[in-house]
Protein backbone atom coordinates (compact mmCIF):
# COMPACT_ATOMS: atom_id res chain seq x y z
CA UNK A 1 0.00 0.00 0.00
CA UNK A 2 1.29 3.48 -0.77
CA UNK A 3 2.09 6.18 1.80
CA UNK A 4 -1.39 7.62 1.26
CA UNK A 5 -4.42 5.46 1.83
CA UNK A 6 -6.55 4.74 -1.14
CA UNK A 7 -9.39 7.24 -1.24
CA UNK A 8 -7.90 9.54 1.41
CA UNK A 9 -8.32 13.20 0.53
CA UNK A 10 -6.13 15.75 2.31
CA UNK A 11 -6.36 18.76 -0.02
CA UNK A 12 -8.54 20.65 2.51
CA UNK A 13 -6.35 19.62 5.45
CA UNK A 14 -4.49 22.18 7.53
CA UNK A 15 -1.21 21.90 9.41
CA UNK A 16 -0.96 22.62 13.10
CA UNK A 17 -2.82 21.79 16.28
CA UNK A 18 -6.20 20.15 15.95
CA UNK A 19 -7.53 21.74 19.14
CA UNK A 20 -7.21 25.47 19.75
CA UNK A 21 -5.10 26.57 22.72
CA UNK A 22 -6.78 27.83 25.86
CA UNK A 23 -6.81 31.60 26.20
CA UNK A 24 -3.65 32.83 27.91
CA UNK A 25 -1.64 29.75 26.92
CA UNK A 26 1.26 29.64 24.46
CA UNK A 27 2.55 26.49 22.80
CA UNK A 28 6.35 26.24 23.00
CA UNK A 29 9.04 23.62 22.60
CA UNK A 30 11.71 23.52 25.31
CA UNK A 31 14.42 21.15 26.44
CA UNK A 32 14.16 19.96 30.04
CA UNK A 33 16.72 17.86 31.89
CA UNK A 34 15.51 14.27 31.95
CA UNK A 35 15.75 13.99 35.74
CA UNK A 36 13.68 17.17 36.17
CA UNK A 37 10.98 15.94 33.82
CA UNK A 38 10.99 12.51 35.50
CA UNK A 39 10.53 14.17 38.90
CA UNK A 40 7.47 16.12 37.74
CA UNK A 41 5.96 13.03 36.11
CA UNK A 42 6.57 10.98 39.28
CA UNK A 43 4.97 13.70 41.42
CA UNK A 44 1.85 13.61 39.25
CA UNK A 45 1.70 9.82 39.48
CA UNK A 46 2.21 9.91 43.27
CA UNK A 47 -0.65 12.36 43.66
CA UNK A 48 -3.02 10.11 41.76
CA UNK A 49 -2.82 11.54 38.28
CA UNK A 50 -3.08 14.82 36.48
CA UNK A 51 -0.82 16.64 34.11
CA UNK A 52 2.89 17.14 34.67
CA UNK A 53 2.80 20.25 32.46
CA UNK A 54 0.28 21.86 34.80
CA UNK A 55 2.50 20.99 37.76
CA UNK A 56 5.51 22.53 36.00
CA UNK A 57 3.49 25.65 35.16
CA UNK A 58 2.40 25.97 38.80
CA UNK A 59 6.01 25.64 39.99
CA UNK A 60 7.17 28.30 37.53
CA UNK A 61 4.31 30.61 38.52
CA UNK A 62 5.24 30.29 42.22
CA UNK A 63 8.85 31.13 41.35
CA UNK A 64 7.83 34.21 39.36
CA UNK A 65 5.47 35.43 42.09
CA UNK A 66 8.20 35.02 44.73
CA UNK A 67 10.59 37.05 42.57
CA UNK A 68 7.94 39.74 42.09
CA UNK A 69 7.32 39.93 45.83
CA UNK A 70 11.06 40.30 46.48
CA UNK A 71 11.23 43.03 43.86
CA UNK A 72 8.25 44.82 45.42
CA UNK A 73 9.81 44.64 48.90
CA UNK A 74 13.10 45.99 47.55
CA UNK A 75 11.38 48.85 45.73
CA UNK A 76 9.42 49.80 48.84
CA UNK A 77 12.59 49.80 50.96
CA UNK A 78 14.51 51.93 48.46
CA UNK A 79 11.63 54.38 48.14
CA UNK A 80 11.35 54.71 51.93
CA UNK A 81 15.09 55.34 52.19
CA UNK A 82 15.13 57.91 49.40
CA UNK A 83 12.02 59.72 50.62
CA UNK A 84 13.50 59.78 54.12
CA UNK A 85 16.69 61.32 52.77
CA UNK A 86 14.71 64.00 50.90
CA UNK A 87 12.71 64.92 54.00
CA UNK A 88 15.81 65.28 56.10
CA UNK A 89 16.40 64.06 59.65
CA UNK A 90 13.36 63.45 61.84
CA UNK A 91 12.96 65.42 65.04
Amino acid sequence: MSAQRKGAHFSAGRRGAVLPLAKGKTRITIRIDTEVLDWFREEVNRSGGGNYQTLMNDALRQYVEAKRENLEETLRRVLREELGRLRGPRR
